[in-house]
């Protein structure tokens, strides 16, 4: 007994500091992501609010570039973008990189106006990495990275895009059959639903 009770004590810190998981329920299949809550915690935190509250079930990956990105989380399934809280502080200055496989937050010009649109990167992408406090050197903040489902993911890179109309306006590169983001919810640290069995 004091044996096992040593064992899981010697546990409990890696148990302690395990990052958050949540997997995205797709049209094209289940995608698990970890999340870098010690190198990007409000974005981390802002990314977890909208999970907790249901925001990103039902939105589309919006746009798709083939050996760039797929970028989702802000327009609902009729293509009208979502009401979202306000913009967070751009932490792209956290030594992560927009590497393959990673999680970034999408923004305007503006380096600190992201909200909920989040994207994956098909390809390291070092153009988009932090370079310096100014206008072009801010880059997109890196905040997780796809720990299963990468192949879903390259499946959406290669879906037929064309332009349509997202909340009115003309867009490029959006999926001629949409791929919705059915669920997203987080995981315990065995990987289930900790809502747990409905």
């Amino acid at each position: 007994m004091r044996v096992l009770a040593t064992a899981l004590l010697a546990l409990l810190p890696t148990l302690l500091l395990a990052n958050p998981q949540v997997r995205l329920e797709t049209s094209a299949g289940p995608v698990t992501v970890e999340l870098y809550e010690d190198k990007a915690p409000q974005t981390v935190a802002n990314f977890l609010k909208y999970v907790d509250d249901g925001f990103y079930d039902g939105t589309q990956f919006h746009r798709v570039i083939r050996g760039f990105m797929i970028q989702g989380g802000g327009f609902d399934q009729s293509g009208q973008r979502k009401a979202t809280r306000p913009p967070i502080q751009n932490e792209a200055e956290n030594g992560l990189k927009n590497d393959r496989g990673t999680l970034a937050m999408a923004r305007t010009g503006n380096p600190h106006s992201a909200t909920a649109q989040f994207f994956i990167n098909l390809v390291d992408n070092g153009n988009l990495d932090f370079s310096g406090k100014n206008p072009r050197g801010w880059g997109y903040a890196v905040f997780g990275k796809v720990t299963d489902g990468m192949s879903v993911v390259d499946n959406i890179a290669r879906e037929r895009t064309t332009s349509q109309r997202l909340n009115g306006m003309l867009a490029r590169d959006v999926p001629e059959v949409p791929i919705l983001i059915t669920r997203a919810y987080r995981l315990d640290s065995a990987g289930e639903d900790e809502k747990g069995a409905q």
